[in-house]
């Protein structure tokens, strides 16, 4: 008996492309932050832009991703 659960991927197209969806909003937002930081502070509105829009996409990609959680794999 293992410790961790093995979790192989659905065989659900519509919940495999959710899924990709969420680490692409959540990953891609947290990226956005992240550039944010490094950009001058000449131009402060793109900075800010960059840093609230990264917010708001991992936060919707969080949100879709406690929401995938709800789901469940019909067979």
């Amino acid at each position: 008996m293992s410790f961790f659960k093995k979790y192989n991927g659905t065989t659900d197209l519509r919940l495999a492309r959710l899924e990709k969806l969420i680490w692409v909003l959540i990953y891609g937002g947290l990226l956005s932050v992240v550039l944010s930081c490094f950009i001058p502070d000449e131009p402060s509105h793109t900075a800010v832009a960059m840093l609230v829009g990264g917010c708001i996409l991992t936060a919707v990609g969080v949100g879709m991703l406690y929401y995938r959680s709800r789901l469940h794999q019909g067979h």
